[in-house]
Formats: C-alpha cells, structure tokens, sequence
C-alpha cells in the first residue's frame, strides 16, 4: 500500500458504487436490527468526500486523511461518522510519510482502529464494525511483518474481512440499538460490519488495479 494520495478520488468512487450494487441489502440488515439510516449515513459521507476529491488528490496523505476524517464528522451522523472520523483522523497523526509504506499503514491502521475503539468502547465479540476492523488490522500488521506478495495480502484481508463480518451474525448485540434487542438480534449480520468489508473490499479493488497497471 504505497500508493499517494492522487488516488483518492479512486478509492471514493469504487466505495460509492460497490455500496450502492448492495444497497437493499444494508438497507434491510440496518431496518432488522439498527436505526435504518445506516447506509444514508455512510452515503451522505462519500458523497461529500466525493465532492472534494480533486483537493484531496493534491494533498500527502496525512492531510489528506485528516481532511477526510474532519469531513466525514460532520456530514456522518450515528456512531458510524465518529468511528470513521477518529479513525482517519488518528491514522493521520501517526503517518510521517507523505507516501507511506506498508509497514508504515499497517501501523497507522492498528493506531487508527484503537482510537476509534476506544471512542467507540467496543471491540471484538459485540456486533460491531470492529468485529471486521479490529481482525483485519491484524492481518494487515502480519502482511508487512511478513512481506506478502500483493495479491496475498489483498486476498487475506478480504477473508478475514468477511469472516468477521459473518460471525457477527451469531452474537448478541452490547452497543447501539441492536443491544435492546438482546436475542433477537441474533441472526442478524452487524449493518456496520457488512459496510465495512464492502468498504474493504472497494479499497483492495482499487489496489490491485494500481499494482496491475504498473508492472504492465
């Protein structure tokens, strides 16, 4: 991952559109268990990023994370936008590079979803999007600890993306509006996690595009 930040419009777009091919589904996981406007909330947000891409392109990528961060905590409603928000935000602060490196974004993502968690207080095994957040900053730190090809370690994110996501299928809901659902939230995937691995999914998309097109 060491792509600059022109790419971001990039990332924006492939978000906005792979969230909309599953937006019925959200919808329905969020009117299920949430409060039903999870999606419009994450949409709202990428719009907005969307609309100031062409300054983001130009920025490093601190800036350009801590400009995404300060955005989407006011356009994001719902616990969503301030996980999200401290979560650029905080990545933001740690990176030194204007083109970090893997092991520099794997360490800026672990800081990122520990300051979101801690904001949040949530982790793994509640429901939530740090049940795909927390697993994949993981896999990421062992990706450059071990210096994966590529499409490894986009494949191995992408798993264990989606196997977060599935567990939370099983679990009884702590936080948000799911936790007064007590049992019957089970059987039910988490709106946030779901959105989060699309958001995942859209991202390593994008990377393989990038990485493809310049060994070509």
């Amino acid at each position: 991952m060491t792509h600059p930040a022109a790419n971001t419009g990039r990332f924006i777009d492939a978000a906005i559109a792979l969230l909309e091919r599953h937006a019925t589904e959200v919808a329905a996981l969020d009117q299920a268990i949430g409060d039903g406007d999870h999606l419009i909330n994450l949409q709202r947000g990428l719009q907005a990023l969307q609309a100031e891409s062409a300054s983001l392109d130009e920025m490093d990528w601190p800036a350009a994370l801590n400009r995404m961060g300060r955005i989407v905590m006011t356009q994001v409603g719902g616990a969503s936008g301030s996980l999200y928000a401290t979560l650029f935000m905080a990545m933001s602060r740690v990176l030194q590079e204007p083109q970090p490196d893997r092991s520099q974004w794997a360490h800026a993502f672990a800081h990122g979803v520990e300051a979101a968690r801690q904001r949040g207080q949530s982790g793994e095994g509640e429901k939530t999007l740090m049940d795909v957040w927390m697993p994949v900053a993981r896999v990421l730190a062992q990706g450059a600890s071990e210096q994966w090809p590529e499409h490894t370690l986009h494949a191995r994110l992408n798993e264990t993306a989606a196997a977060g996501c599935v567990a939370t299928r099983d679990l009884i809901a702590t936080r948000g509006r799911a936790s007064f659902l007590g049992e019957r939230a089970r059987g039910h995937i988490d709106p946030g996690a779901r959105t989060s691995q699309l958001l995942l999914e859209s991202i390593t998309t994008v990377l393989a595009e990038t990485h493809q097109g310049s060994v070509q």
